[in-house]
């Protein structure tokens, strides 16, 4: 079994998913008591998120490339980065580091494509609904219809993820919140929804919702173990 390097704390609340997953499906699928090798080197969130927030990526991505590098040195076989917004700098940490990265919105797309789905809904950090190297890769690189939320909304979704979800508070009035952005997208043709930030499948599961949900922190982590038992090869990513 490949040794699975995970770079996470961005949150800590979504990594420890990533970790549980994981092993869940090591087990599921193996039996037994058996659980998969893994490394992982988490960052300080705190650090991160001031960096976003002063759009200092290059300093981010010095930190992610040391992380990636932590973890090639280790002995992670490839590389998971487990958030969503952070993919930003994916092709910048690749370029650093000899094994291979998993980019999880690759690893959505083709849970959606096996769906037969074509419009889907995108929620996420602002970075992530707004900027190129997420939504744009779908379009892209997978030939997706993406639907995003509206301004007002994009900023609702954005701080209930960075004042509640990172924090592991799961507020019922900020589910309602998000449920109706989601009806909102619905109207708009979106067919499915993607939860495009790790932490939102703390509040939104697909019991919530009668549109199919695509839980990108357990396909990423799903995918993951795909690849370690030798299941599904790495894609060449960049």
């Amino acid at each position: 079994m490949k040794t699975i390097g995970l770079l996470g704390g961005m949150s800590w609340e979504s990594s420890l998913e990533y970790y549980r997953i994981i092993n869940q499906t090591v087990r599921e699928k193996l039996g037994g008591s058996h659980s998969a090798p893994s490394v992982m080197v988490s960052l300080d969130f705190a650090e991160i998120e001031t960096l976003q927030n002063a759009g200092k990526w290059g300093d981010a991505a010095a930190l992610m490339v040391q992380a990636a590098r932590q973890i090639e040195r280790a002995g992670g076989d490839f590389l998971v980065i487990c958030t969503n917004t952070m993919h930003l700098l994916a092709e910048e940490v690749q370029s650093k580091i000899h094994i291979p990265l998993l980019h999880i919105a690759d690893a959505t797309a083709q849970a959606v494509q096996t769906r037969g789905l074509q419009t889907l809904g995108l929620l996420g950090t602002r970075f992530t609904m707004e900027k190129e190297f997420y939504r744009g890769r779908l379009i892209d690189k997978h030939g997706l219809t993406v639907v995003i939320p509206e301004q007002p909304d994009r900023e609702i979704i954005h701080r209930v993820i960075y004042q509640e979800l990172v924090k592991g508070e799961i507020r019922e009035d900020s589910r309602d919140s998000y449920l109706r952005v989601i009806d909102g997208m619905r109207e708009r043709g979106a067919q499915g929804i993607i939860l495009g930030c790790t932490e939102i499948g703390l509040l939104i599961k697909q019991r919530h919702l009668s549109l199919p949900v695509f839980d990108t922190a357990e396909i990423h982590a799903r995918k993951a173990v795909e690849i370690a038992l030798g299941d599904s090869p790495i894609p060449k990513v960049f």
